[in-house]
């Protein structure tokens, strides 16, 4: 009789990959580090926080398996969840770098960021990536979606970085789950009723066909793990983020006017031979380019007067040694879902495609050039055709290409003039060193609109703001933001429409400080845990989470 893999919870699920009579688990429930933020909200924690972290043998292999429990919130990710996931992972890259090969394994079961602590979660989330991406440096990093949950939100972003991808017939993989896109773009964009409409679009079979996941596998211990075995002997990598010529191609031969449904898409997928793409940097013009906050100072920064683009969402420039880029509004887009500067599909594999580029030109310089990314991104784009095609793959393609940058030395600072929203943000701006925002209440810094949010939690708009008085990381507001400790630069006297020459020089100011910051200092992320507001506050838990999994860490 076999074992269902599914029907496992995380705790089960990890015992069951390693080695029998190998398995420790590291900071569980007995150490009862619990997430701060849920008891002020009337939810009750868990005494794991709904990770579970083990250590062992697997194929007589030193491994980590990191597993989310579906059935706790969702299996959303938080302050202090978040925080065991990225010390697990930066604990075995250590031990890879010393030359101790340890293979990871990541069982997600989850829905993302847990709206109940949402900036938090976008900040590990984007913490998570940059850990993936060091990692696979030196070995593959192996993820599976078991079924209940499936894999959604930020954490699909995290499903596209991993090197390997194996699934059951009963997971589902998106960026936006149906009723968010519902709610966004209403019923007849994507009906979150139609349960056969769901399941052809965002189920692995079809997901499989389309390169989204590697491996869909019966639902069985004994198979799972034999899968994770083969995958860590052959050293499997699908490199699924570094595929931009063939989605931009794949997107220069899409019919938007045309219905697209799964079958089209399978055959139009099969077609496709990527040509190159690059893209030149931005020109000035005689047309003005729809006002957008974005728009207005990368303009003003780089002195391009109505700065025109081949894609014409996202600027590039490179003005005194710096490149700056920005996504910007297009009201006429041929794509409908970003005509208000959503991050979409051309524009995460556009900015990937251009920092690769940025990398490569700079490879044997001693000095890298610093990328300022302008951050006025209202959220990413909702839209079924988006979903079918894999939008997390796009913003994943970004969010790794700048990663990659910063871990090769160049310094990426975030300059965020205008709105830093769920994926959006997760894929242009949460991967920079050094992220300076200006003290403006008309701008927007979290995880989703708060009708989503309220639809989601189950919550009314009203309950929704109540709540984010007494927990700043549900907060929408910059002056919350703040409080979390992850800013290198909060900047009071400029408002976001206001781009006077004053303000520009002032700006210009702090990014150099910004960049001088970076000289000789570590390529990590590590600095948002070192700001006295950090220490002292906004990320407390964050750093005993890091300092257990530590201590208990067997090298």
């Amino acid at each position: 009789m076999q074992t269902s893999f599914v029907e496992l919870h995380a705790r089960e699920r990890a015992q069951a990959l390693l080695d029998d009579g190998t398995a420790r688990e590291l900071v569980g429930p007995f150490d009862n580090l619990i997430s701060p933020h849920l008891e002020p909200q009337g939810i009750v924690p868990e005494s794991d926080d709904g990770v579970v972290l083990m250590q062992g043998q697997l194929d007589h292999q030193a491994a980590v398996v990191i597993s989310i429990e579906g059935s706790f919130q969702g299996g959303g990710i938080g302050e202090v969840n978040g925080a065991k996931i990225v010390a697990a992972l930066e604990q075995t890259l250590k031990d890879n770098q010393q030359g101790h090969s340890v293979y990871p394994v990541l069982i997600l079961d989850t829905g993302g960021v847990r709206l109940q602590e949402a900036n938090y979660g976008l900040l590990a989330i984007s913490e998570i990536h940059n850990a993936i991406v060091a990692l696979k440096s030196y070995v593959p990093v192996i993820g599976i979606i078991p079924g209940r949950v499936g894999s959604f939100g930020g954490m699909s972003i995290t499903s596209a970085t991993l090197s390997y991808l194996i699934t059951t017939k009963k997971a589902r993989v998106g960026l936006n789950g149906p009723e968010v896109i519902e709610q966004e773009a209403g019923v007849r964009e994507f009906d979150a009723s139609d349960k056969d409409l769901i399941w052809d679009t965002l189920g692995t079979t079809q997901r499989a066909a389309t390169g989204i996941v590697d491996e869909v596998i019966d639902d069985q211990v004994s198979a799972i793990k034999q899968a994770v075995v083969n995958a860590i002997r052959a050293k499997k990598d699908s490199h699924r983020t570094e595929r931009n010529d063939f989605y931009l191609t794949l997107l220069d031969q899409l019919d938007l006017t045309a219905p697209l449904d799964t079958a089209g898409y399978r055959q139009l997928y099969a077609t496709i031979k990527p040509v190159k793409h690059q893209l030149a940097p931005a020109k000035a013009s005689d047309q003005l380019g729809t006002k957008s906050r974005g728009r207005l100072w990368f303009e003003k920064l780089t002195g391009i007067t109505n700065a025109k683009s081949e894609v014409a969402t996202v600027l590039y420039a490179n003005q005194a040694d710096r490149a700056y880029l920005a996504i910007v509004a297009d009201e006429h887009n041929r794509f409908p879902r970003v005509r208000h500067g959503e991050v979409g599909l051309q524009e995460g594999f556009t900015v990937a495609t251009v920092i690769d580029q940025i990398v490569a030109a700079d490879a044997d310089k001693p000095v890298k050039r610093p990328i300022v990314l302008i951050v006025d991104v209202p959220s990413q784009a909702y839209g079924y055709k988006e979903e079918l095609i894999g939008i997390h793959l796009s913003l994943a393609a970004a969010a790794v290409a700048e990663a990659k940058a910063r871990q090769a030395g160049h310094p990426v600072i975030a300059f965020i003039p205008g709105d830093a929203v769920s994926g959006g943000f997760l894929s242009f701006g949460l991967q920079s060193n050094r992220l300076i925002l200006l003290d403006d209440e008309s701008i927007t810094v979290q995880a989703m609109s708060k009708a989503s949010a309220a639809r989601i939690t189950q919550r009314t708009i009203a309950e929704l703001e109540a709540a984010t008085k007494h927990v700043p990381a549900m907060a929408y507001d910059v002056k919350n933001y703040q409080k979390l400790g992850a800013l290198s630069q909060f900047v009071d006297g400029i408002q976001s429409w206001s781009a006077t020459p004053a303000a520009v020089a002032k700006v210009n100011d702090l990014i150099e400080t910004a960049v001088q910051s970076t000289v000789d200092q570590p390529t990590d992320l590590h600095m948002r845990y070192e700001t006295a507001i950090a220490k002292a506050s906004g990320r407390v838990a964050t750093r005993k989470m890091r300092a257990a999994v530590a201590e208990q860490w067997q090298a």
